[in-house]
């Protein structure tokens, strides 16, 4: 069954290239999303939650999932070819904030990215949390 997602964007250097097609994936908590899904980006016009939202993408096909664990120090990634655990400061760490569209395309900066969209006022947890990487 195809389930229908939106998903809001919060991250302001990542809305103009998800709107140009040049960023095509997102990072998200949970493993909710599968292949086949349908998934709409959406950006709030004030304070989130408590503004109106503006759809800024139509439906897209999800086209990869692949399972993470995010840890403080880095991530693990588990797909049957590969399984990873690699540190934010890693090659691979880049290599995911690139195609994340994260400005100064670090893995460093990328966990700095998730771990404050993600966790918010809480510290991330030493045993990790469970996410997804989504590409469309």
């Amino acid at each position: 069954m195809t389930r229908k997602w939106n998903l809001p964007l919060t991250y302001e250097p990542k809305i103009q290239p998800v709107i140009d097609g040049t960023i095509r994936q997102t990072i998200r908590p949970k493993r909710k999303f599968s292949v086949g899904d349908l998934i709409r980006f959406y950006t709030w016009q004030g304070r989130p939650y408590w503004s109106k939202r503006t759809t800024i993408t139509e439906y897209v096909e999800i086209k990869t999932t692949i399972p993470l664990m995010i840890f403080p120090n880095g991530f693990y990634y588990d797909i049957p070819s590969d399984r990873t655990l690699a540190w934010w400061g890693s090659i691979y760490g880049q290599a995911l904030a690139e195609l994340d569209g994260i400005i100064s395309p670090s893995g460093r900066h990328l966990g700095e990215v998730l771990h404050e969209i993600l966790m918010s006022k809480n510290k991330l947890p030493i045993g990790g949390i469970e996410a997804q990487v989504i590409r469309w």
